[in-house]
């Protein structure tokens, strides 16, 4: 798909924008689970009220569907079901800046995985990917102990990482065929409806009084809003619609900033402790990051021949 170098600064900035509004609601999603909201009440009413919202977007600009966009958007759809509630469901036993962190790996986890698809990896990828794997060690380490310091949040939103490099080269594969809002409309429809029917079977004694409880705390109620709103309507129509200027590395990079912020806010805003070990594993991690992409391209503006081939990836 050709592009323009305008149509690829506004995604980028967008991408950016979506990015720094998921690292806030690392926060936010904690505050929904002290707020007494149980994981899979959290994740339902976000997207259904998501849904909603993005119904009422899509009646507005008369979008019709077409069975190319619905589908994509059911396989996306299915992989957030997966992201978010591992992510969530992390969140009550890990930190926030932990939480933002281990997910961030997934910048260095989608060139290696794009590698399983059939494409080449890069020097660059495999020393990020060792670099990140320290910096792991070091993020969730408890000093005295070899291997002390991994809880069930930690390994959960591990797993979530590589869900959400897969949903990014999903996203940036499918963005280039499918309508913007049917895609969001049907991944938000699709994770609300499924997270409800599994908060439903689920064993959840008194869920609904205590789910109820929490909605009328203003806390609440702020960080919900922020949730559907933003993290919900906005940054999955803004995915859908811009990642079809970027390919699905330059869109991992951009992503980046979702970690920092998740970490400052974490540290600065809901007051966590941080250990100088685990500062050094959050410099490593974000330092592998860099190295996965930024670098080799900054570098390739030196040696031309070379600037086409990163361009084309």
């Amino acid at each position: 798909m050709l592009r323009t170098r305008r149509q690829h600064m506004i995604a980028v900035v967008t991408i950016a924008l979506v990015a720094i509004i998921f690292g806030c609601g690392f926060a936010a999603m904690q505050t929904l689970l002290r707020g007494g909201l149980s994981v899979g009440a959290s994740i339902s009413v976000r997207f259904l009220l998501g849904l909603l919202g993005l119904s009422v977007f899509l009646k507005w600009k008369r979008v019709q569907f077409d069975r190319v966009s619905f589908r994509d958007g059911v396989v996306l759809g299915l992989i957030l079901v997966g992201i978010f509630w591992l992510q969530t469901d992390g969140l009550r036993f890990t930190t926030t800046a932990k939480s933002g962190l281990i997910t961030s790996l997934y910048v260095p986890l989608t060139p290696v995985i794009l590698v399983f698809m059939g494409q080449r990896v890069k020097l660059s990828h495999g020393f990020a990917a060792l670099v990140a794997g320290i910096g792991l060690y070091l993020l969730v380490h408890v000093p005295g102990s070899l291997w002390g310091g991994w809880n069930r949040g930690d390994f959960e939103t591990l797993a979530c990482s590589v869900l959400c490099a897969l949903h990014v080269i999903y996203t940036a594969k499918f963005s280039r065929r499918s309508q913007a809002l049917v895609l969001a409309w049907t991944q938000v429809g699709v994770t609300g409806v499924v997270s409800a029917l599994i908060t439903v079977f689920l064993p959840a004694p008194h869920g609904f009084q205590t789910t109820w409880a929490g909605l009328q705390r203003i806390d609440v109620l702020v960080a919900l809003a922020f949730m559907v709103c933003l993290t919900t309507v906005f940054c999955f129509w803004a995915m859908s619609a811009m990642q079809r200027y970027l390919s699905a590395t330059e869109a991992s990079v951009v992503y980046s900033f979702e970690p920092v912020v998740a970490t400052l806010v974490g540290v600065y805003w809901v007051g966590e402790e941080f250990l100088p070990s685990q500062f050094a594993g959050a410099v490593l991690i974000l330092f592998a990051i860099i190295t996965a992409e930024v670098l080799p391209r900054l570098l390739a503006r030196f040696r031309p021949e070379e600037l086409a081939e990163s361009a084309a990836d």
